[in-house]
């Protein structure tokens, strides 16, 4: 037997009508209650969370202007603007029904019905409830997951001059609509870039939409970022809202746009010129409104030369443009982000880690970061999980010191004279299974002074 589900109240003076209603319609839905005094909607909404609720137009004896239906559809509204409201209206009354439709009502129903046709509008405009709600419950979720990032990432941190621009850029740029690209390589943070902009906008209450364009294959595209319809491809088990949806109202993230082939770019052009868009297996036009904030590691100008990239789609997306510095060029932001993640890491893996020292830090300043701010932060991460001191010392970094060196052949583009002398000196003490006397020989030291720099060094 098919589980029944489905919440209907029914609000009608004819008493007649509710018992037939109640009636035929229990026979396929989980709950049906009907009442006569419209006053009670509010008592009613209050304790049950209804998919549908059929409303007549017309309760006071020979009243047939609408007008208390039109009351009654604008307080179910306000108490639930997600409400579906299917309105109950005779023959002659068709047109003022389509009215109420303008102003919130879902669909209506000419009594007498038939059994049927009732159905068939009670299922449809389940369905639509199913799908605000399925919104709803995105954009909640989306909601809470920008707000933690947002709170673990509340500032950008830099005090470089090239990253103090940056701000005064973000400044001026957040209290407009103006559309966004930003530059840089993988690492640098431009994510961050976005959520600032969208946090310090007249839009930071409503929806940050981020979409990874790397990610998505063609034949995911439409569906990804425009929603679908149930049915309309063979994974389509039920309706869902796009990206462009989900952003409406709020800010649309286009990361690593420059991958976008020529095919999907036309598409998201249109979009973007028209702010539109129709789910996969519809007709119908979904205005949108939206910030957009798009980004790319990727040479854009010179794919526009190479007919990578169009060139309409680059200007309507690079209104502002926001070039974010690799970490190589700004070491002097090194030490403020080596300590946040040193705290943040300290207190995630209960470590008693407290301080970077002077020659891990010299050490740090010396690596080209080629993975930029995310290659900072898992180095930080790996070096305090596998510390076994309250100081972070060089060795806990397990940066290549230069390609193509032989085992233990030293680099001194990566080191200072302090840590080639340590690397030395632990180097030889494996050799010699850390026989002092052997050790100190070799290095041409006498024990005393090798037994002073083991206790200079913590060997």
């Amino acid at each position: 037997m098919e589980q029944k589900s489905g919440k209907i109240l029914i609000v009608d003076d004819n008493e007649d009508l509710l018992k037939a209603a109640k009636m035929h319609l229990k026979r396929h839905f989980s709950q049906v209650d009907v009442e006569k005094n419209p006053e009670a909607i509010p008592a009613l909404m209050n304790n049950e969370d209804y998919d549908v609720i059929l409303l007549d137009m017309n309760f006071t004896k020979d009243v047939s202007s609408g007008s208390e239906g039109y009351y009654w559809l604008e307080r179910i509204l306000q108490l639930d603007p997600s409400a579906v409201v299917v309105l109950i209206t005779a023959y002659g009354d068709i047109q003022m029904a389509v009215k109420a439709i303008k102003a919130g009502a879902t669909d209506f129903v000419v009594k007498p019905w038939e059994n049927e046709k009732l159905l068939a509008t009670l299922y449809s405009a389940m369905r639509l409830r199913e799908s605000r709600d399925v919104i709803e419950n995105l954009k909640i979720k989306n909601h809470e997951i920008n707000q933690v990032l947002n709170d673990r990432y509340s500032e950008i941190i830099g005090q470089s001059s090239a990253m103090q621009k940056i701000f005064q850029t973000i400044d001026r740029v957040a209290k407009t609509d103006a559309n966004v690209l930003i530059l840089g390589e993988n690492g640098t943070g431009k994510e961050l870039i976005a959520r600032a902009i969208h946090r310090n906008s007249s839009r930071k209450n409503e929806n940050f939409a981020s979409v990874d364009l790397g990610s998505i294959t063609e034949t995911l595209f439409e569906s990804e970022l425009f929603g679908h319809k149930k049915g309309s491809f063979t994974d389509a088990k039920e309706d869902r809202a796009g990206r462009f949806e989900m952003a409406n109202h709020g800010t649309l993230f286009l990361d690593e746009i420059g991958n976008l082939s020529m095919p999907l770019q036309a598409k998201l052009l249109t979009v973007l010129q028209n702010r539109k868009v129709s789910r996969v297996g519809s007709n119908k036009d979904t205005p949108i409104d939206f910030r957009l904030i798009c980004a790319t590691n990727m040479p854009l100008y010179d794919m526009v030369k190479e007919n990578r990239f169009r060139q309409d789609l680059l200007y309507r997306i690079n209104t502002i443009e926001i070039e974010i510095p690799p970490l190589r060029e700004r070491f002097e932001d090194i030490p403020l982000l080596a300590n946040h993640f040193l705290k943040h890491y300290a207190v995630k893996y209960d470590k008693p880690v407290t301080k970077i020292s002077e020659g891990a830090m010299s050490r740090m300043h010396k690596h080209p970061w080629p993975g930029n701010i995310r290659e900072l932060q898992h180095a930080l991460e790996r070096a305090i999980i596998l510390s076994a001191t309250s100081v972070l010392q060089p060795e806990d970094f397990n940066f290549t010191p230069s390609s193509g060196k032989e085992d233990g052949q030293l680099s001194l583009d990566q080191y200072n004279l302090e840590e080639v002398e340590k690397l030395l000196i632990r180097k030889v003490l494996k050799k010699y299974n850390g026989n002092i006397t052997q050790a100190a020989s070799e290095l041409g030291l006498t024990r005393s002074s090798l037994y002073r720099r083991l206790e200079k060094y913590g060997l």
